[in-house]
């Protein structure tokens, strides 16, 4: 009976003019790349989708980089789990970073950390199959849709090219995809082969995907051997300029009070512009040109952060010398995986421990908060970790 129904609410679903507008849509599709020169057998088997990517829409209407506190967003993404792990992976590959190093000018530790921050060196590459994916935020999300179109027929392109088969077309909702994430239209422009295979494959060869991602931040204007940014300390009551786009020289920097994080003082003619990301009593940075090289691969300074942070730190700086504001900190990965089995363990039914805080973990939170006394928040940070017994 249950099967019934759910057949007959699926039959009246793909009758619906949303469904048959989707549908058309799609057929539209196939249409313009049969006409750009993609095959007809690679099409059926890419657009054989008939309704919208549900958990694509979701997503696509939230990004962390603008909506996580700036000290959640860097305790995930830079814990001493990937600091250690990333030096290893660089061990592991130090032939090939030191040779896109040499044949780019870009450092190799900021090429291994945007590896590392984009899927955890290879790891956490997406799984989202790419043209449904590109289809329905085409068809289906009245936003963009002239762009999510061009890079669904880059994708496609690049099949056809050979550069990859289908079934490597797999990452995230919004179209990046491969070890250092790329769009397709980024993948056509600068992906390089750099095992010298023939092929630009971006998923499966380490050496492609780095070689591809020192090649996109030289595109975008990395200049070789000067710094990315370095922390910084602010006078009390500091209220000059910031923001990465106001630069000066380091010497200015010095005239307004500002020194090095140790407390050494500035000099020099270097441009910097400065970052306060929590305010002026929070970590602050001076940051150059590399940075907003590094800043163009997702356009987002708490990114362009924790890339930075992420290479100073797989190179043998300390962590950073100011503590956030906060009476809250953020978590670490194995934090996070602690909190839910915490969870877990008090009757919460958020599914499998797996350290991603969705919904079901963050509707748990905020009970156990409220059971608690505390204001429900739903965030998982050091206060409710330490009040269910975390360590």
């Amino acid at each position: 009976m249950r099967s019934t129904l759910l057949g007959a609410a699926l039959a009246v679903t793909l009758a619906s003019p949303a469904a048959a507008s989707f549908q058309s849509c799609v057929a539209g599709l196939k249409q313009e790349a049969a006409q750009q020169g993609v095959s007809r057998a690679i099409l059926d088997r890419a657009l054989d989708i008939s309704a919208p990517d549900e958990k694509v829409l979701r997503l696509s209407t939230v990004q962390p980089e603008f909506k996580t506190p700036i000290w959640d967003y860097l305790a995930f993404l830079v814990d001493e789990e990937r600091v250690t792990q990333g030096r290893a992976m660089m061990r592991r590959y130090d032939s090939i970073l030191r040779a896109a190093e040499r044949q780019f000018g870009v450092d190799r530790f900021v090429i291994a950390a945007v590896w590392g921050v984009e899927t955890d060196f290879g790891q956490e590459a997406g799984s989202s199959f790419l043209p449904h994916a590109l289809a329905t935020l085409t068809c289906a999300s009245n936003r963009r849709t002239s762009f999510w179109k061009g890079e669904l027929m880059a994708a496609l392109k690049l099949v056809q090219r050979g550069d990859l088969s289908l079934d490597k077309l797999y990452g995230s909702w919004a179209g990046a995809f491969g070890q250092t994430q790329f769009i397709p239209s980024t993948y056509q422009r600068l992906a390089v082969d750099f095992d010298g295979d023939g092929r630009r494959d971006l998923v499966s060869s380490v050496a492609d995907a780095l070689g591809s991602t020192a090649n996109y931040l030289k595109r975008a204007g990395w200049r070789q051997g000067e710094s990315w940014m370095f922390e910084v300390r602010v006078p009390a009551g500091y209220n000059g300029p910031t923001g990465r786009r106001n630069k000066a020289p380091l010497s200015t920097w010095a005239q307004r009070g500002i020194t090095r994080a140790d407390g050494s003082p500035l000099s020099g003619g270097a441009q910097a512009g400065l970052l306060l990301p929590a305010g002026p009593n929070g970590p602050g940075f001076l940051v150059f040109r590399n940075f907003d090289a590094i800043y163009s691969y997702n356009q987002a300074e708490s990114y362009a952060l924790a890339i930075s942070h992420l290479a100073d730190r797989m190179a043998g700086y300390p962590p950073l010398r100011t503590p956030w504001p906060t009476d809250d900190p953020g978590l670490s990965r194995a934090q996070r995986l602690q909190l839910q089995k915490l969870l877990i363990a008090q009757g919460y039914d958020i599914g499998e421990a797996d350290g991603k805080i969705g919904p079901a973990t963050r509707e748990a939170i905020a009970a156990a908060e409220q059971r608690l006394g505390m204001p429900p928040t739903g965030r998982a940070g050091n206060r409710i970790y330490r009040a269910l017994g975390g360590r």
